[in-house]
């Protein structure tokens, strides 16, 4: 039997991606995996937090035993896909800000990147705009505040209005510059998440894009296993809280078993249950 597609985010933002990836497979069979206990990455010294990444998707693939990998979070992808691909020996899937296809749909060139620090900043996300939006005004927006409210949301919390209001106040007076934004890239996974109030905080209507579709196509192109008799729903936290319990349900997986990360070795994957 194929095993699971198995989904690795920091926290809950992942929860976005899986909701992407059952609307177009809804036959197959999904684990899910969080570091929540180092929550929120985009915030950390870059190579304390690869070794980090490496060592907890490892910890999950040897547990769960994946057909393929998919890192739902902007700052793990950006850091740690090539030393994943080189150590694992299933297809790993990563997760860039959606900067094609905001160019794509934006009619006056005026995007808005909204992600946290650590991806506004990156050269890679650089490259992808001197690659696919050359001719677009990019505002950046850091707003990490949003991955917190995510995942309180998540919890049963609703988000905090004045915190939202607070982080996405550059967005909107990108709204009334001269060239005004129309649209804007969710650059974090958990973005997604809040979209209902983004929308209707937001001044105007906008194209509001994420990497949720994008990713999904890409899964189905790296493994051909997505069938299976089985929709399996484990969920592994570093850091298991029984508020999160309820939220995972809601996206179709059980409640969260902690990770261990005591048994993971240097050796070569997959490894012995």
């Amino acid at each position: 039997m194929a095993g699971p597609v198995l989904i690795f985010d920091s926290g809950m933002g992942g929860l976005s991606v899986a909701r992407a990836l059952r609307e177009h497979y809804p036959q197959a069979a999904f684990c899910y995996a969080c570091d929540n206990a180092w929550l929120p990455y985009g915030v950390r010294e870059d190579s304390t937090l690869t070794a980090r990444i490496v060592r907890v998707c490892r910890a999950v693939v040897s547990t769960c035993q994946p057909s393929v990998l998919v890192v739902a979070c902007n700052t793990a992808s950006t850091l740690a896909l090539e030393q994943l691909r080189a150590e694992l020996t299933i297809p790993v899937v990563g997760t860039v800000p959606a900067i094609k296809p905001a160019a794509a749909v934006s009619q006056s060139r005026h995007i808005g990147l909204l992600a946290t620090t650590a991806t506004v900043r990156r050269p890679y996300t650089q490259q992808l705009i001197d690659n696919f939006a050359q001719d677009c005004r990019i505002t950046r927006v850091a707003a990490d505040a949003l991955v917190i409210e995510a995942e309180a949301l998540i919890g049963g919390a609703k988000p905090n209005a004045k915190r939202l209001a607070a982080a996405l106040a550059p967005l909107w007076q990108a709204v009334h510059a001269d060239v005004p934004l129309d649209t804007v890239v969710l650059g974090c996974t958990h973005f997604p998440l809040l979209k209902p109030w983004l929308e209707a905080s937001a001044p105007v209507p906008l194209n509001w894009v994420d990497s949720g579709d994008a990713i999904a196509r890409r899964v189905g192109q790296v493994t051909n296993t997505l069938v299976s008799n089985h929709h399996d729903g484990r969920c592994f936290t570093t850091a298991p809280t029984a508020s999160l319990q309820a939220g995972l349900a809601a996206y179709g997986f059980f409640a969260p078993h902690c990770l261990s990360l005591d048994d993971v070795f240097s050796g070569d994957l997959p490894l012995e249950n």
